[in-house]
């Protein structure tokens, strides 16, 4: 018999479900992973992004990822289970910044190896979000992952954090530019990427990026599957067709 759920809403089952997040494993290397028995969502980004706060608001909690004024403290594939009902439905999987970190050279080329080999290769990954800092959006290591990751044929959803640095009109207009940027390199970056204002000091666009969740695990009611579309707003979709290729013929992100 299986596990009774809230409400079918996408937003509010995967909200209750953040909400009571289950710390699973850390790992410093794949191998070390669980097996991929349920959906695991990817949360990547540049060390300076805002990764960790923007993962402490998605499951409303104060320090369950360690946010650091010194870019690079993600160390490790930190993995944090969505129960309901002693049943795991699916995994939210924190990954270490790429770009600037306070490290020697080394350690750097083994989280880059690492991060690399997870999103090449992990078989039970339904999508990956992507943290951007609304100022600098899409800069050149963005647009490297996303040519990158499109051959996984997996869904990306750009996440535009630290909105409240900016104003409304500012906010928009950033919006726009990345939603044509979207466009411009559709061809090369998989599936369809959608995109969405956020921020971790007024907590504002936590619901955009639990819809995605819900959508990604297959939480949604029938009938609510959003497939991507170009309408304009906070939540937009930005549609892109599919890339070919293989997770064996990727070559390191960063």
């Amino acid at each position: 018999m299986s596990s009774p759920r809230p409400d079918r809403n996408p937003i509010s089952l995967v909200a209750k479900l953040a909400a009571q997040v289950q710390f699973l494993q850390s790992a410093a290397k794949v191998s070390q992973l669980p097996r991929p028995s349920v959906p695991e969502i990817a949360i990547a980004g540049r060390s300076n992004a805002g990764k960790s706060t923007a993962l402490n608001v998605i499951c409303d909690r104060r320090r369950m990822a360690f946010a650091s004024k010194t870019p690079g403290r993600t160390r490790l594939i930190n993995l944090f289970s969505l129960v309901w009902h002693e049943q795991e439905l699916g995994r939210l999987v924190d990954l270490p910044g790429y770009g600037y970190a306070a490290v020697d050279a080394s350690t750097l080329r083994a989280w880059q190896q690492q991060l690399s080999r997870y999103l090449a290769g992990r078989q039970n990954l339904a999508g990956l979000i992507l943290v951007t800092d609304i100022r600098h959006a899409l800069g050149p290591l963005d647009r490297q992952m996303l040519s990158w990751f499109g051959q996984r044929q997996r869904p990306v959803h750009l996440l535009l954090t630290k909105a409240d640095k900016l104003n409304r009109a500012e906010q928009q207009h950033c919006l726009a530019k990345a939603q044509k940027a979207l466009e411009a390199a559709a061809p090369a970056w998989g599936q369809p990427v959608s995109v969405s204002l956020f921020s971790g000091l007024k907590r504002t666009g936590r619901e955009a990026v639990l819809d995605q969740i819900g959508l990604w695990l297959g939480l949604d009611s029938p009938g609510q599957k959003k497939t991507g579309s170009t309408a304009a707003g906070d939540n937009a979709f930005v549609k892109a067709p599919a890339q070919g290729g293989e997770a064996g013929d990727m070559t390191s992100v960063v």
